[in-house]
């Protein structure tokens, strides 16, 4: 059984990359602020985190890809 992790986002936050099967990586946009997460999942454990660049800042896209 395949897990889709979209499915259960709702309109909010939106998955832009994914990589990995059992143990993954993604980075979720939430679509009013910009923000960029990443949720790292290893088996049934994960964790999720602002994804944060060089500078140490938090991760913005622009909200017109969204719309």
């Amino acid at each position: 059984m395949n897990y889709d992790p979209s499915s259960h986002l709702g309109s909010r936050f939106r998955i832009t990359h994914s990589e990995g099967a059992a143990r993954g990586a993604y980075v979720i946009v939430d679509k009013e602020t910009g923000v960029n997460y990443l949720f790292v999942k290893f088996g049934a454990a994960g964790g999720l985190t602002p994804l944060l660049g060089r500078d140490g800042r938090p991760v913005i896209t622009p909200p017109e890809p969204f719309r």
